[in-house]
């Protein structure tokens, strides 16, 4: 029997299908774009990596990634501080378009981000580990987050399948997630984008039960620079507050214990730092003895942090090379910025200068990275976003302001590659005290500018690598001053840096619905009397009335507030309520017997003041934020505008509300007995605007 050629044909091509092994038929189907292994670790410092030749400790696992890949040694910042440098990777942006300059800060989820972009080009994306964002991951198919900054031990964390609390210690955990999600959860026939990201071994360095005896027996190497007295520079470093001998805690130095563990680790927290602090009372220490004694707890205590990161890492190294994963995996290590290991005689980071600024940077690729390569181009953490889109065979956005370090990987580095890199810091009043600056950096020199201070600095980094003797007003560097001011202007306006940030929560509070957040009755205490206007409250200016976390329903983050009742005070000054501190948060007040309100928002400091309030009479006051941002206040139902522009409040303030009182860290500088001393009654708290009706009906109750 003869078949028509067409029927012929199909019969061919069926046989030829079912003599394919099924798995090759799926194998077709499988995307073989390169895995993306996106290492983060918090507060590394480069000089302590072996593979940067530290001269402090080992890292055999990390050294892998440099080994047998590219180390980078001229990575940089755009912002030396945690949060910040996760956004910029996230954006591929400067923090003043991305919204995100300062810790506290809450992460817009709905702008663009390489995740996003990487889940449309048909990656699957995963954040594990510290995220530090305040928002919801956005863009990731998988997460597996701390919340917040996470402690040390016993993490709860937020999943995609619902909170988790988790029994361990959180570098360990961290991994095992992840292995868990490469093992079991990841879809074999996509690559995948995985962010494996480490709290460690940020402050306060609490070491992990196998690591919490390393370097018992050893002095660890000083720098040179721990004794440094700043005279070569401006005020700036002199002022801030992040020394070794001064600013670490009874918790850094290990005097107290954490306050989460299980009995069971307390033991061997015990066992491990009992015997050397009944040391340390022998020894009756002072002056630089004692900053020596400092460092040395203190650095060993961060150095066991990082030897639990190496080996752990090294612990997902082993399973791609055992799965077979390593030979289609890019693995990146780096960390959010750098950090001070005793040098200029600091811990922590937020600085210009290089231990900071310059972050560890070291990328495998097999067959694409030449083993055992060192590069010297400047590269930044601005660029990961479109390294990560380029990798992957995306297109990178017009908007983004890096520039893809793929070919830099390959050893044909661009003509056109940036010969100088541009930083800017934000965040001050706030943690450590370090004064804002921004500035420019090139191969030889760096320039800084303290602009709040109407303070400069100019580095010769040949010269002067450690940076003690700025030469900004040395005559035989003028050209070169001249020149660095030139190209920081020129930097600020290539990424578009006007001194503006993007505000994304102004058209949200625009557009937030009124919301009575709390009404206080006060019908339980014990000082109390009647009054025209319900149960009142006796006022000592000592103590809180009330005292409320800022989280959930208590959070004023881009919203209009209102607040006020009534009060009858007996002396002139006094908190009438507060929430937040320096960096975030309001108080509403009076001061020489005039309303004010105050408003802070990122460390500026907004202050409107009203009319007097008569003394030992009944008054209605209210405060109020308008959906303009403007401050505005309403006293016995009369409504009083002010010229006052503020901001809105871009975060959860880190201390709670506080009524009758400010009882946290202090929005002004009022001293800590700073309360309303008097009677208050019907005191009431809107996120929002009221309507007429509304204030009608409280100011003239029936």
């Amino acid at each position: 029997m003869r078949f028509p050629n067409r029927i012929l044909a199909f019969v061919l091509l069926v046989t030829f299908i079912a003599s394919v092994p099924f798995s090759s038929a799926i194998a077709q189907d499988k995307d073989t774009r390169p895995n993306i292994l996106f290492i983060f670790s918090d507060d590394h410092a480069y000089q302590s990596i072996s593979a940067y030749d530290s001269i402090v400790n080992k890292t055999p696992n990390l050294d892998r990634i440099a080994n047998e890949g590219m180390r980078f040694d001229r990575a940089f910042v755009t912002n030396s501080i945690c949060g910040p440098s996760r956004a910029v990777v996230l954006t591929g942006k400067y923090g003043h378009l991305n919204g995100f300059v300062r810790n506290g800060n809450t992460f817009n989820g709905h702008q663009q981000t390489v995740s996003k972009l990487l889940q449309k080009s048909g990656y699957e994306t995963a954040v594990i580990g510290k995220w530090h964002l305040k928002s919801t991951p956005v863009g990731f198919d998988y997460y597996h987050v701390l919340i917040g900054q996470g402690p040390y031990y016993n993490p709860p964390m937020k999943t995609t399948d619902g909170p988790v609390n988790h029994v361990g210690y959180t570098t360990e955990i961290i991994t095992d997630q992840t292995l868990k999600y490469l093992k079991q959860r990841r879809d074999p026939d996509k690559p995948f984008f995985l962010m494996y990201q480490h709290k460690a071994p940020h402050r306060n360095w609490q070491p992990g039960p196998n690591e919490i005896n390393n370097y018992n027996n050893e002095t660890i190497p000083e720098p040179i620079t721990l004794f440094d007295d700043y005279k070569g520079r401006t005020s700036a470093a002199r002022n801030q507050e992040m020394t070794v001998k001064e600013h670490l805690t009874r918790f850094d130095l290990k005097l107290d214990p954490p306050r989460n563990l299980t009995p069971e680790q307390l033991k061997v927290w015990n066992d491990a730092y009992d015997e050397k602090n009944a040391e340390l009372e022998k020894l009756n220490l002072e002056g630089d003895d004692l900053i020596r004694w400092k460092y040395q707890r203190y650095v060993k205590d961060y150095l066991r942090c990082i030897d639990s990161v190496d080996k752990n890492v090294g612990r997902v190294l082993d399973y791609l090379e055992e799965s077979g994963l390593a030979e289609n995996t890019i693995v990146i290590y780096t960390s959010d910025q750098g950090w001070y290991l005793g040098e200029h005689g600091w811990y922590d980071k937020r600085w210009m200068y290089e231990e900071s600024f310059r972050t560890p940077l070291m990328v495998r690729w097999p067959g694409k990275i030449k083993p055992g390569t060192v590069n010297t181009d400047m590269v930044m953490n601005l660029d990961f976003a479109q390294t990560f889109l380029d990798i992957a065979g995306a297109d990178q956005p017009d908007d983004m302001q890096g520039a893809s370090m793929k070919p830099v990987f390959e050893g044909n580095t661009p003509d056109d590659w940036r010969k100088s890199v541009y930083y800017h810091y934000y965040e001050f009043p706030g943690a450590h005290s370090v004064a804002k600056h921004n500035g420019v950096r090139t191969e030889r020199y760096k320039l800084i500018n303290f602009y709040e201070n109407k303070e400069w600095e100019l580095f010769d980094l040949k010269e002067d690598p450690n940076e003690l003797n700025s030469v900004y007003d040395d005559p035989d560097y003028a050209d070169i001053k001249k020149d660095l001011e030139v190209e920081l202007q020129r930097l600020q306006e290539f990424y578009k840096d006007d001194g503006t940030i993007v505000n994304f929560g102004a058209d949200r509070a625009k557009l937030h619905p009124t919301e009575l957040v709390r009404r206080f009755r006060f019908g339980e205490f014990d000082n109390i009397e009647r009054s025209p206007y319900g149960t009142a409250v006796l006022c000592d200016g000592k103590k809180p009335l009330f005292q409320i976390p800022s989280t959930g329903k208590f959070s004023p983050d881009f919203k209009p507030i209102t607040l006020g009742g009534f009060i009858n005070p007996t002396a002139a000054d006094g908190v009438i309520a507060a929430q937040g501190g320096q960096a975030m948060g309001y108080t509403m007040r009076l001061k020489d017997g005039n309303l004010l309100f105050s408003v802070r928002s990122e460390g500026q400091l907004f202050t409107a003041v009203g009319p007097a309030i008569e003394l030992n009479e009944w008054t209605h006051v209210i405060a109020v934020l308008d959906r303009n941002a403007k401050l505005a206040f309403i006293v016995n139902g009369k409504k009083i505008k002010t010229d006052v522009k503020a901001a809105f409040i871009s975060s959860a303030p880190a201390d709670g509300f506080t009524l009758g009182i400010d009882g946290g860290s202090l929005v002004e500088d009022y001293g800590a007995t700073n309360g309303l001393q008097g009677k208050m009654a019907d005191f009431r708290l809107f996120w929002g605007t009221l309507d007429n009706e509304t204030l009608q009906s409280w100011v003239n109750p029936k």
